[in-house]
């Protein structure tokens, strides 16, 4: 019996206008900058105009490339509120894969933006087999100090005790799937921006990263008892903007590029991998093939990395030796630089930059589930 599972942050998911562009130029969309834009009413108005033209081709490109993933249950990062994620699913998914994911979950987070987690999933299985619901709990709530997680580090960020862990939530799901108890932990890490303290962004924010995979691997042993949790049916899926390695792109088109692959000192996947408390599936793939967003500051900052992952338990994970996830690529944009043998067709319509399916990919495994 098998079950296919994927997850992909589909980038700002959005359900409202957002016009704080109008008083904050880091939020407002660069086509709109060239213009001059005389006051606020007429600034909502070149706002609404561009959000909806920009949707209609992005969400097409989002829609194919879940239904490339040919998944029963998608587990989502950036998605507004349920309203946009059914009105996604109806007006675009649906058009793909007719009926399919009627099941939706979603709580509010604790993102400032209102962007959430969220799952989506079958009736059944591809092979006929029940997913049922049994429950959901939202850990949003959860504090440092609520976990003992609060470390000096923490401390230098200006982040105190009571503070919320999660910067959006880890989404606890339990479901049965032919009758058979299945746990998923859907999160969405805190992101890499914001240099301080002279690191750049990413080491800048780690002990953040850091202590929620520790409260997720807390949540879990938790839930299952230290001696249980390996025996268990359970997977963490999500974007975790954190990476363990990258591809370092060096080069130009007309030289021809380069990629090297090089290891990171530390990062906070690592918190779920150590002691084999969970396995990264997407490292069953090539290294240089493990890529899931491409991201460039201009020529002399290139690198593709894998920020969305999907954890299977070690249970999960010995069962399904062989299982080999798929990273669905159709959708990035034509500036994303391909290694070498891994270019890709693209979807129809995509641009340079944009439209495109996300920034992120798609990532799909198949597991057995006996």
């Amino acid at each position: 019996m098998s079950l296919t599972i994927a997850t992909f942050n589909v980038e700002n998911l959005m359900h409202r206008f957002d016009f704080s562009g109008f008083r904050n130029e880091l939020h407002q969309d660069r086509s709109l900058q060239l213009f001059e834009i005389k006051d606020e009413a007429q600034y909502k108005l070149l706002e609404q105009a561009r959000a909806i033209a920009y949707a209609d081709d992005t969400r097409q490109m989002t829609a194919l490339a879940i239904a490339d993933t040919r998944a029963d249950i998608i587990c989502m990062q950036e998605v507004d509120n349920l309203a946009a994620l059914n009105a996604f699913e109806y007006g675009y998914l649906f058009k793909m894969v007719g009926h399919g994911y009627r099941k939706k979950y979603l709580i509010d987070g604790n993102d400032s933006r209102g962007i959430d987690v969220a799952v989506m999933m079958r009736e059944e299985t591809r092979d006929g087999q029940p997913i049922e619901f049994v429950s959901m709990t939202s850990h949003a709530h959860l504090t440092y100090a609520d976990l003992g997680l609060y470390d000096p580090e923490l401390a230098t960020l200006g982040i105190e005790p009571h503070e919320r862990i999660f910067k959006r939530d880890c989404l606890e799901i339990d479901i049965r799937v032919g009758g058979r108890p299945f746990s998923l932990f859907v999160c969405h890490f805190k992101s890499m921006a914001g240099q301080r303290n002279g690191l750049d962004g990413r080491m800048a924010t780690m002990p953040v990263r850091i202590a929620e995979a520790k409260a997720v691997r807390r949540i879990i042993e938790n839930k299952f008892g230290r001696e249980g949790t390996p025996h268990k049916r359970w997977l963490i899926c999500g974007d975790f903007n954190d990476y363990r390695e990258r591809i370092v792109i060096s080069g130009d088109e007309v030289n021809g590029y380069g990629f090297e692959s090089v290891r990171e000192e530390a990062s906070s996947v690592d918190i779920l991998l150590q002691d084999g408390f969970a396995e990264n599936l997407v490292e069953r793939r090539p290294v240089m093939d493990r890529w899931t967003l491409y991201h460039t500051r201009g020529p002399q900052e290139r690198h593709l990395c894998q920020l969305d992952y999907i954890l299977a338990s070690p249970a999960l994970s010995r069962r399904n030796a062989k299982a080999l996830p798929d990273i669905i690529r159709r959708g990035q944009p034509w500036r994303t630089i391909f290694p070498e043998g891994q270019a890709v067709d693209r979807y129809p319509r995509t641009g340079w930059d944009r439209p495109k399916a996300s920034d992120h990919c798609p990532v799909a495994v198949t597991l057995d589930i006996l």
